[in-house]
């Protein structure tokens, strides 16, 4: 049954949310309003992201590695407007390359152990005709990851030093075609749109709230809300 409620979380909740993404600014496109009223209500957000975007310009003048270095800092700085708490990123995986790999998802089920998060919102590796393969590796990684994170046996040479199995209660998938929880983002557009114009290296839209506003009422449309966040949320 759809859950259409106003509540950012569903039962079991949590206190710990982790955002796996594949892409500076995948998460202030997709969820930004939700992790806004994540951290409103007290709740611990972190992000970890697989790459820094290094392909996301066709400017000749501006090479891989100088992007990677722009994007990286614009993702600090949107993640601080949002009231996330610390931006991890992987290293050694370049924008476009992502491949669901074994050395992935050891490298999340670690973060996921490290971290000890309660929730996790990721990308919905299902979606039909997702086009973009990052997507679809980061997502699919993602799960993988949960599933181990929580065995024993699964990558043992990680479990010194305080860190132990660890078991992720639900998952949101955004970016989905099979939405089954709605979030009302109406009282924080304006910070998801403060938190977009930090990415300036990938929009130069002067109507970013307005954008945000029509996206919003399409996704909200269904539930009656008037602007909204979709999810496809899977307690464990």
């Amino acid at each position: 049954m759809p859950e259409s409620t106003s509540s950012v979380l569903l039962p079991p909740g949590g206190q710990r949310v982790l955002v796996v993404q594949a892409h500076p600014d995948d998460a202030e496109h997709l969820c930004g309003g939700t992790i806004a009223l994540l951290a409103r209500e007290g709740k611990e957000v972190h992000y970890l992201l697989v790459t820094r975007g290094d392909k996301g310009s066709d400017d000749l003048h501006l090479p891989p590695e100088q992007l990677a270095r722009i994007r990286e800092q614009e993702q600090r700085e949107a993640a601080s407007v949002l009231g996330v708490q610390s931006v991890i990123f992987l290293e050694g995986y370049s924008d476009g390359e992502v491949e669901p790999c074994l050395q992935l998802r050891r490298e999340i089920a670690l973060v996921i152990r490290q971290l000890r998060p309660d929730v996790v919102f990721t990308f919905d590796p299902w979606r039909k005709d997702e086009v973009h393969p990052d997507h679809r590796a980061v997502g699919i990684c993602t799960v993988d990851a949960i599933a181990c994170a929580r065995g024993l046996w699964y990558y043992p040479e990680q479990l010194h030093d305080g860190i132990t199995p660890h078991a992720v209660r639900q998952i949101y998938y955004f970016a989905t075609d099979r939405p089954n929880h709605w979030v009302d983002i109406g009282t924080v557009v304006e910070q998801k749109a403060a938190a977009l114009r930090c990415h300036a290296s990938q929009t130069s839209r002067k109507d970013i709230l307005q954008w945000i506003r029509e996206k919003g009422i399409v996704a909200g449309a269904e539930h009656k809300f008037k602007i909204a966040e979709a999810f496809h949320h899977h307690a464990l």
